[in-house]
């Protein structure tokens, strides 16, 4: 007998779904050499973030719960890697 195990939803939080949508356009991105994730001082990929999650929220949210949640990653996250030594 064939059995088909179901697959979990990639993204299982909240906090993890608005960085997804954070990384998709571009607004922030990871150290290359320590993973901490960084704000890319795009305005116009902050934009285009706030955009997709008010179209697309996730089920059971509603666009404005949605762009709540992509403005709290954004402000939690700072321009430098907490790990790399401060550029002069």
């Amino acid at each position: 007998m064939l059995m088909t195990n179901e697959r979990r939803p990639a993204i299982r939080t909240l906090r993890g779904w608005a960085i997804n949508v954070l990384q998709e356009v571009r607004a922030i991105h990871e150290c290359e050499e320590h993973g901490w994730a960084k704000d890319g001082a795009d305005p116009h990929a902050r934009e285009r973030a706030i955009d997709l999650a008010r179209q697309h929220p996730p089920a059971g949210l509603t666009g404005d719960q949605a762009i709540a949640e992509v403005r709290e990653v954004l402000d939690s996250i700072g321009d430098a890697c907490p790990e790399c030594p401060p550029q002069v």
